[in-house]
């Protein structure tokens, strides 16, 4: 696999993760010269840098559920708001970039803004992460305090909450604590590996029409 990190690029092969000591400044520099692009992911935390090329099956992912929030927000009726990509950062401490992130008891309070302050605006009220190469960590999303944090991670969706400055496992989404999320993951993953997305966002639709 080809790895290129010099003063002039920055390549990585999908799905290679490199991890290397770094300052601040370092993680910085790196940011400059990969530009407005976002690949390759990078991530700064506690003295080291981590770059990560992410394959297709990321993205798809990534997507795939991204969407099932998505119509699970509307079916509720709840307004939100979502990004991605987005760069988190808090200087000489942290930086990430989360596969999408979601304001939803928080958006009118970063409503129509173009910047976000993460020391003092409100994190997202609920993170999504992808981990296909072993490259996302929870705990990543302690310094920023996210209430909630979804990780995905060999074909099963696991849920963390925040609870006295540590992130804990649950069964339940604090957004939608009526629903069997790792069900209804699991279904509309299989959906769409077999078929594709929009059958599997379909199928969702359907279910919770039949819900109501």
């Amino acid at each position: 696999m080809l790895t290129v990190i010099s003063p002039e690029k920055i390549y990585l092969s999908a799905g290679t993760v490199v991890k290397s000591p770094a300052t601040w400044q370092d993680y910085q520099g790196l940011c400059d010269r990969r530009g407005d692009g976002s690949i390759p992911r990078i991530k700064y935390r506690c003295g080291e840098v981590l770059l990560m090329s992410p394959l297709p099956k990321h993205g798809r992912e990534a997507s795939l559920i991204a969407d099932i929030i998505k119509v699970l927000l509307d079916h509720s009726g709840r307004e939100y708001d979502a990004f991605t990509p987005v760069t988190m950062q808090l200087p000489e401490e942290s930086g990430i970039e989360p596969d999408y992130c979601f304001y939803i008891n928080h958006w009118q309070e970063i409503s129509g803004k173009e910047r976000i302050d993460w020391r003092n605006d409100p994190p997202p009220d609920l993170v999504l992460e992808i981990d296909v190469t072993s490259y996302s960590e929870v705990m990543d999303y302690l310094p920023y305090q996210v209430p909630e944090v979804w990780l995905f991670r060999k074909q099963q969706l696991f849920i963390y909450q925040l609870q006295d400055n540590n992130y804990c496992a649950k069964l339940q989404s604090q957004y939608f604590p009526e629903i069997n999320l790792a069900d209804v993951v699991a279904q509309c993953w299989e959906i769409a590996y077999q078929r594709n997305t929009s059958a599997a966002i379909r199928h969702l639709k359907q279910w919770l029409t039949a819900l109501s």
